[in-house]
């Protein structure tokens, strides 16, 4: 009760004890099943993800001012700004750190990170467990036979329609492509390894003895594997025929066809434009790498984001002026602000602040809009400005 008085809460959920029952010891202190085989085994899967982690890691993040209310740990605003864009530890620069953290939110769904008070530590999702409370939400964390207080982990969840504890990985709607695609590459590999080639049987109009049935078999294997070309000659003798059962062929395995569908599912699960993957040119590249930022990257930053604003207190924000997919999103901002600013709804430090730069003094006030003669300074005043009598003897001479 210490961390939540000092958080200034009292009132708890007087249905958590259910939840922690039907939720968290079914769901949340389970280990994860990882998918960590189809990202090293497969392509498309290795590549998907590494696009989406390498895009995420790539962005920085805007420390801001202290918000209202209190975080779960004190720091120096100078000393955050460090650990996260500079050096979150003594051993890791902060993108190899992030890379990890956003690494475990695509294949486990979850991201944990222990602050010891000075330094921020990466934890390997699929072996965290979660320990529910059955009055407040979290009672601990363990790690092996490590044990964590909350206050201590800053846990970081993706979507989940089974737990509220824990979040699932994004690979886990594409598993049947995955599995599918698995099985016909390993069939593949069998296949080859086993030095099978299929559609041939040997008849014989006399009955063989076992030994010879095994000495034949062994022979044919040897000399017709596909692994050693499969093109020396067989000669058939004491009536032996070759006849073909059907027409598989060797294009046929390759599953080509099939096999580009389920890419192309895998890679809709994980938020990547196929076009990326296969090529394209300036006109539908770009239009899909910003889908890709503006629809996988950028939630995937901000879920990070918001559970390490919410453990510190601080006004955080993602930084995405370096990046070059989104700069017509940008471009259009900037002129959104500027209009404003312009057109007398907003100050300047207002637009600034909008825009995350430091206050200026002197730019507090509106300015007024002079497209309009004569009532730019008082609207009550219209028609055409008043002229010195100079000016007035002038047009009376002409």
């Amino acid at each position: 009760m210490g961390m939540l008085d000092s958080l200034g809460l009292r009132k708890l959920n007087p249905a958590q004890p259910r939840i922690s029952q039907s939720e968290g010891i079914q769901d949340a202190s389970y280990k994860s099943v990882p998918y960590e085989r189809a990202f090293e085994h497969l392509e498309v899967v290795n590549r998907g993800v590494n696009m989406i982690v390498d895009a995420a890691s790539q962005i920085g993040v805007d420390v801001g001012d202290k918000e209202a209310f209190p975080g779960v740990a004190t720091v120096r605003h100078k000393k955050l700004v460090t650990l996260l864009n500079r050096q979150p530890n003594p051993f890791q620069n902060a993108d190899a750190f992030r890379r990890q953290l956003f690494l475990d939110m695509m294949i486990d769904g979850n991201c944990f990170i222990y602050y010891d008070g000075a330094h921020l530590y990466h934890l390997p999702a699929s072996d965290m467990v979660i320990v529910p409370h059955k009055k407040t939400f979290i009672k601990g964390y363990e790690y092996g036979d490590i044990k964590y207080k909350p206050e201590e982990i800053i846990h970081i969840q993706d979507n989940s329609s089974k737990s509220i504890y824990r979040g699932t990985s994004r690979m886990i709607a594409a598993r049947d492509s995955i599995n599918l695609l698995n099985n016909m590459r390993d069939f593949q590999a069998t296949f080859f390894e086993n030095g099978a080639v299929p559609g041939l049987v040997l008849k014989s109009p006399n009955t063989l003895s076992t030994k010879v049935k095994e000495r034949l078999i062994n022979s044919w294997s040897a000399r017709y594997s596909p692994k050693s070309g499969g093109r020396r000659p067989l000669v058939l003798d004491g009536g032996l025929e070759i006849d073909k059962m059907s027409d598989v062929d060797f294009k046929k395995l390759d599953f080509e066809e099939s096999v580009n569908n389920l890419e192309d599912t895998i890679l809709k699960c994980l938020g990547v434009p196929t076009l990326l993957l296969k090529g394209g040119n300036n006109a539908n590249i770009r239009p899909n790498h910003r889908l890709m930022y503006q629809e996988t990257v950028l939630p995937l930053v901000r879920k990070v984001i918001s559970g390490l604003e919410r453990y510190f207190g601080y006004d955080l924000a993602a930084v995405l002026e370096d990046l070059s997919p989104l700069q017509p999103e940008l471009d259009e901002k900037a002129k959104y602000y500027s209009t404003l600013v312009n057109s007398g709804v907003i100050t300047p430090n207002e637009a600034r602040e909008a825009l995350r730069l430091q206050k200026i003094d002197g730019h507090d006030d509106i300015r007024i809009p002079a497209n309009i003669a004569g009532s730019a300074s008082n609207p009550s005043e219209g028609g055409r400005p008043p002229q010195d009598d100079e000016e007035k003897e002038g047009n009376n001479e002409e």
